[in-house]
Order: structure tokens, then sequence, then C-alpha cells
């Protein structure tokens, strides 16, 4: 078994782990209550199996994730070349996916390709001026284990803007230290979504709601098009349009 996805499966039992997943699926509850339609997929594994999808409102709804980070997945596949036909998804969710990616904008691309127009993307991140940032950035192993990077939510919302989406919210949340205290530290998970009025740490992580902007290449009005007259040389003078007929001479 690969050392960096038992890491993290160990990760998730632990209470902070577990307490960060909670908080997620509370997280997600709430920014998926206005998605519908019929498909809905979770590209990248975060928790067991369908754990950040209780509150998703879709008819059906699958995990993507490679064979390394399966973790209950309905599909083994890589983010960056999924095997679903193109704007066929109607929401997507990344959740920290981009921060275990060698190639980020590579799965976004790909998000892009199979998303339906007018679709929504949740993406999940870590902020890198926080505690949790630091502490990623400092350990070889990355924290939580196996990340490759941390992306700002500026840089990621630069690449959606970019692919043509708009953001409809934004969510700063991971208001904890990145280690554990104990398990009474997180018998309430929503503590971490919150920032308390004694706490001056800033959030650790961070969400991003957007939906894909659709472009007609139609025009609405078409343009008028008026042929150039003809320029007079010289001293002519430029003829008129305007024709007036000569009058008929009676017998």
């Amino acid at each position: 078994m690969n050392e960096r996805p038992a890491a993290l499966r160990a990760f998730w039992r632990q209470p902070l782990g577990a307490a960060l997943l909670a908080a997620e699926s509370e997280l997600l509850a709430e920014a998926l209550d206005d998605v519908f339609g019929w498909e809905f997929l979770q590209v990248g594994a975060w928790g067991e199996a369908h754990e950040l999808l209780s509150g998703c409102r879709t008819r059906r709804r699958a995990v993507v994730a490679p064979a390394d980070f399966a973790c209950g997945a309905d599909i083994i596949a890589r983010p960056s070349q999924l095997p679903v036909a193109r704007d066929s998804v109607d929401a997507m969710l990344l959740p920290h996916t981009l921060e275990f990616a060698a190639d980020p904008y590579a799965i976004l691309r790909e998000v892009d390709r199979v998303l339906t127009g007018d679709g929504q993307l949740v993406v999940l991140g870590f902020s890198p001026v926080s505690l949790w940032g630091a502490r990623a950035l400092g350990s070889r192993a990355g924290f939580p284990p196996g990340i490759r990077r941390v992306l700002s939510p500026g840089r990621v919302r630069e690449w959606l803007v970019l692919l043509g989406y708009e953001v409809t919210a934004t969510r700063a949340y991971l208001y904890h230290r990145p280690w554990a205290r104990g398990p009474k530290a997180f018998e309430r998970p929503e503590q971490l979504l919150h920032r308390a009025w004694y706490n001056p740490l800033p959030a650790g992580a961070w969400m991003l709601k957007v939906r894909k902007r659709l472009y007609s290449l139609t025009p609405t009005v078409r343009p008028r098009f008026r042929e150039k007259p003809a320029v007079a040389s010289g001293r002519l003078v430029k003829p008129t349009t305007l024709i007036k007929p000569t009058p008929r001479q009676s017998n």
C-alpha cells in the first residue's frame, strides 16, 4: 500500500481529521442547497466514499478518484482524464483535489470539459496564509499527508475566471490550530467554521463556488453594413445616389 494514502486515512481517523471532515460536510450541505440537476461528480477522494455529499440534492452522484486514493470511489480514474462525456455533469466538487495534483490547471480544464453550460462547481482548499498553510509547507510529507502545494483562493479564482466562470460565493473557515488537543476539543465541529471573538487566527481554509457562463456566438442585433461611397478625385463632383427622372416632352 502506498504510504501517503495510508497516512491520509490515518489522519481522517484522528480527532482533528474527523472534525475537519464533519465541518466540511456541514459547510457543503449549505453550499449545495441550491444545486439541482441529474448528475453530480466529486473529483478526488476526501473522506470515506460519499461522506461530503450528504447534502447533495441532485438525482445521481458519484466520486471519481485515482487508484491510490480510491477510498470507496465509484469511478477509478485520474482527475485530469475523466472518463465522462463532454457537457454531461450538472455540478462538481473539488475537495482539496487541486492541492494533491501535479498540474492543478489541467484538472480545471477537464472539469470545464465535462460540466454543462450554466453548471456549478465548488472548490475547497487550504490557505497558504495560515498556520495550516505553514505546516503544509514546512512538512516533507505535507499536511494533511500527501498534499503537494497550497493554493491561494485568489489564484484559483483567476484560473476559473480565465476559463469563463463567475464566482457566486466565497467562504473562509477552519479557525483551529493544525494540531489536536484531544477528542473533547472537537465535540462541536461547527467551531471550525466560525471565528470566535477571542480567536485572532486567520482562516485555515477557503471555499469557492462558481458558475459556468455561456457566451453566444450569434449577435443579438445584426450590424448594418453600408457600402463606402467612391472617393472623387481632382475637381470632379462626387455623384449623388439620388437620380431625378427626366420629364417627358409632349408632342
